[in-house]
């Protein structure tokens, strides 16, 4: 089993130390887990490149690439944030906006549509469910359909800081969600609303002038015809 982590901070807070517990109890002894956390992330500059030309000509290329490598190779895709003023961390979000030429409207990778996606989050107070909302969103448009989402108020600006009391109920609860997790892991099939999603694309992409790129990836794939990615 392979996971990739995306980790939206660069401290080792509450959502950290909970994307822990969720590793240790999904985890085996021959797990492989890739984890990346974005301190100095180059931002998207919105030059539409990735879209109209390819990926392989964003500017970021060279650092975005291999994250997105591990995104495709993993079983199990564990994307956390803490909440920062009702949204995921600056850092995240600008990472996955390097992601948009993923997303089914424009050329979703295959991979996406079997993986399992765990969306994270934490606050003192109120936002974290939805940081996971939001998050989650954003992996359904990749294409993966069995998204998990544990957003939870930790009433407390550390994880030290968190009651005993609280901290004991989201092992409970980490512990319930990890082992669903598990069993879905290598078994994933895409939802009906993944599918009618991806159904919408394919007629958009059928009457497509505008993006030479997108349309000749969806030929390429046989998408347009009967083949489908699941």
């Amino acid at each position: 089993m392979k996971i990739t982590v995306l980790h939206g901070q660069s401290h080792k807070g509450s959502t950290y130390n909970i994307t822990k517990l969720f590793l240790n109890k999904i985890k085996d002894t021959n797990t492989e887990i890739n984890e990346f956390y974005f301190i100095k992330n180059d931002a998207c500059i919105g030059c539409f490149k990735c879209f109209m030309q390819g990926e392989e000509h964003c500017p970021h290329y060279a650092k975005v690439h291999p994250i997105i490598e591990a995104i495709e190779e993993a079983d199990l895709v564990i994307i956390e944030s803490p909440c920062y003023c009702m949204g995921m961390s600056g850092q995240l979000k600008s990472f996955l906006d390097h992601m948009g030429y993923i997303w089914m409207p424009h050329r979703p990778n295959e991979k996406m549509f079997e993986k399992v996606g765990l969306v994270i989050s934490t606050a003192a107070g109120a936002g974290a469910k939805k940081v996971t909302k939001d998050i989650a969103q954003h992996m359904f448009y990749f294409g993966i359909s069995s998204i998990y989402k544990y957003g939870v108020n930790v009433g407390a600006s550390s994880w030290e800081e968190a009651s005993e009391k609280k901290r004991l109920t989201i092992e409970k609860k980490v512990e319930k969600m990890a082992s669903k997790i598990q069993k879905k892991i290598k078994k994933v099939k895409p939802s009906i609303k993944t599918k009618i999603m991806f159904y919408i694309m394919r007629m958009s992409q059928k009457n497509n002038t505008w993006n030479e790129t997108d349309k000749k990836y969806w030929e390429k794939h046989g998408w347009l015809k009967k083949q489908r990615p699941w």
